[in-house]
């Protein structure tokens, strides 16, 4: 594959400037991570809930369920993708494994991570403080912070730099566009000033140099509303960013782990269809208006009046969030079970599901693509299948060595 653009380096290593962002429960897994890796760019496997996809460790988690036994079986789980992962890539790419700070299990999740070989790990829904300190007996695994402002940058690099540890990598994601669970506080913050990216990236700029961390050239990844083929040109020739993140256009694509009626919602989602709330962690959250969330929606006040803290809430005893409003009685925030709503989305359920989506159209509209398709388009302009019309960059392609297809 040809592109203008210079290649995400990593530790030496050369990537394709783009890299599939981590969705779950079950949306990005062993199967798309790969894919993505073989194009020689980073695939991520979300590590949230992955007994979902393994019938006998879902069979196993339903006999005498307790919040140990759907640890254990999680991390087998997980193990089992990043290892399948790993082998499908073909010694191709990157393989990272996205774990949210605000999970209960997020401790355990990065250690058995890095046991089963991830290349890297990318962490947010929270401040990532101590992920160096939990990968300190796996050197060589690659830490990439999720943030939204300069501020928590500078939070981070100061923390790290403490403890000999610099991240390979910053991801800046954009509340106001990202899908899932997002970088801001609340609803209204949104779409604050201070989250624009060029001015994060050079208010980040400005704290490389104010640390001595210049030297360094650590790659800055932009997320959120990223896949649009002259946003990422802006992105690389106007903002100076390494590489952008981009999560609804791969999830939609064939290789994407996920059923064929969560693809067909997120494609099919108009942006009226799409709509922000808070969720049961206390973040603002981006999904599609589905039979479920309109429900939800409209019975959010009373809901949340009758909010009370009780551990028998938690249906499943999956304790899956250190932070829930529906088990710790939080008035103020969700009060649904988003374990079950995310499987019942990945398992394709129209509805009780809850379909996290990005806010912006998707690159080929209504069409389900190849990830290999998504990227050529995203990267050149040009659809492999001539469907799509050619849009001009008005740069020279530069020959991509490390790409094979």
């Amino acid at each position: 594959m040809q592109h203008p653009y210079d290649p995400l380096i990593i530790r030496g290593k050369e990537l394709l400037p783009i890299v599939q962002g981590g969705m779950g429960v079950g949306i990005s897994a062993s199967s798309l991570s790969s894919a993505m890796a073989r194009q020689g760019a980073i695939g991520t496997i979300a590590s949230i809930d992955l007994r979902h996809l393994h019938p006998d460790l879902l069979e196993e988690s339903n006999k005498d369920a307790h919040k140990d036994k759907h640890t254990r079986l999680n991390l087998i789980a997980l193990d089992r993708e990043i290892k399948k992962a790993l082998e499908l890539a073909e010694g191709k790419g990157m393989i990272a494994v996205n774990v949210m700070k605000a999970v209960t299990d997020y401790e355990a999740l990065v250690r058995q991570a890095c046991e089963s070989g991830a290349n890297a790990i990318v962490m947010g829904a929270g401040l990532p403080t101590d992920l160096p300190d939990l990968t300190a007996d796996h050197p060589d695994v690659c830490l990439f912070p999720i943030l939204s402002e300069s501020r928590g940058i500078n939070i981070i690099l100061k923390r790290w730099m403490k403890k000999n540890r610099l991240p390979d990598a910053i991801v800046i994601e954009h509340p106001n566009h990202a899908g899932g669970h997002l970088g801001a506080t609340q609803l209204n913050d949104l779409g604050n000033e201070r989250f624009t990216f060029n001015r994060v990236i050079e208010e980040t700029m400005e704290t490389f140099k104010n640390l001595g961390l210049e030297s360094e050239k650590i790659p800055l990844i932009l997320a959120g509303g990223m896949a649009k083929v002259k946003k990422i040109q802006t992105a690389f020739k106007t903002w100076g960013a390494n590489a952008v993140q981009i999560g609804t256009a791969f999830a939609v694509t064939h290789e994407g782990d996920a059923h064929d009626n969560f693809k067909d919602t997120l494609v099919g989602a108009t942006p009226e269809d799409v709509v922000e709330f808070i969720s049961v962690a206390g973040l603002p959250a981006r999904a599609v208006m589905t039979p479920f969330l309109q429900k939800y929606l409209q019975n959010i006040e009373r809901l949340q009046g009758a909010a009370k803290a009780d551990q028998r809430r938690c249906r499943n005893d999956v304790n899956c969030l250190s932070v829930c409003g529906l088990r710790d009685g939080i008035s103020k925030i969700g009060q649904f079970c988003i374990d079950d709503r995310l499987t019942d989305a990945f398992n394709g359920d129209l509805r009780k599901g809850l379909f996290f989506r990005g806010k912006d159209p998707l690159p080929f509209g209504n069409q389900k693509r190849s990830v290999y398709d998504t990227l050529h388009y995203l990267l050149t302009g040009k659809d492999p299948q001539g469907i799509m019309e050619e849009i001009q960059l008005g740069y020279s392609f530069r020959e991509e060595s490390l790409l094979t297809t």
